[in-house]
């Protein structure tokens, strides 16, 4: 047989060979791309708990928040969560009217009180919604010697007479929970009323027996609780 011929067919069996091995190998023996591939297609995004799909939380852009002067991080979890009513703005029961008492809220805490930011990490509205004021890593302007070391939350309104309504108070614990699933908030927090930890009448006489009777609610806050922070706000 000629030469040429020999080389010709040894090429052509070992190219036969070689197909069919492809040919025969398992749809999950392809290569590591391939692999890669079909797991990013077969699997499915982390599942949303059933609290965090209950959340409505306006981001700052959508209230039209202005930049914060200045920003002071703080770390996780924080051990406390402070609550307060704004007393001014009064409640509001609409997405307009609570933004527009975000806003009246961060100009006052801005421009009167020379703060860096509206003061709290987060503000509830009488329309169920949750408006992000600093969020969970910035430390707040809300309660002295608590600022960085809690989340600070506000119900719009006063709340001196009246209890906030359920289209807030369960988003409020809502808020709650999530923050001590993502590791914001340690799970053993104690929850105190602003006049626990400051002179004052906030969060209003009728909301704060109220939030006696919610869980982690501390009876005693300890003083002078605050980690080393370069803030100059005084709320």
């Amino acid at each position: 047989m000629d030469k040429s011929l020999q080389i010709f067919m040894i090429l052509a069996i070992g190219a036969a060979g070689v197909l069919f091995v492809f040919l025969m190998m398992p749809a999950n023996s392809s290569p590591a791309y391939g692999k890669e591939h079909a797991h990013h297609a077969s699997g499915h995004a982390p599942k949303r708990s059933e609290v965090e799909k209950r959340l409505e939380i306006v981001s700052r852009d959508d209230w039209g928040a202005r930049p914060p002067k200045n920003t002071s991080k703080m770390s996780h979890p924080v051990p406390y969560v402070i609550i307060h009513h704004s007393y001014i703005p009064e409640a509001c029961d609409t997405p307009e009217k609570c933004v527009a008492a975000m806003q009246s809220m961060q100009i006052m805490h801005q421009d009167t009180n020379n703060w860096d930011d509206i003061g709290y990490n987060f503000a509830i509205g009488g329309d169920g919604r949750i408006y992000t004021g600093r969020g969970w890593s910035n430390c707040g302007a809300h309660a002295p010697s608590y600022n960085n070391v809690s989340i600070g939350i506000c119900f719009i309104g006063d709340w001196t007479q009246d209890i906030p309504p359920p289209e807030m108070t369960g988003p409020a614990h809502d808020l709650i929970e999530f923050g001590v699933n993502e590791g914001y908030i340690s799970a053993e927090y104690e929850m105190y009323g602003h006049r626990q930890v400051r002179d004052t009448e906030c969060p209003g006489d009728a909301f704060f027996d109220e939030i006696t009777t919610w869980p982690h609610w501390g009876a005693k806050p300890p003083r002078y609780v605050e980690r080393t922070t370069t803030t100059t706000e005084i709320p």
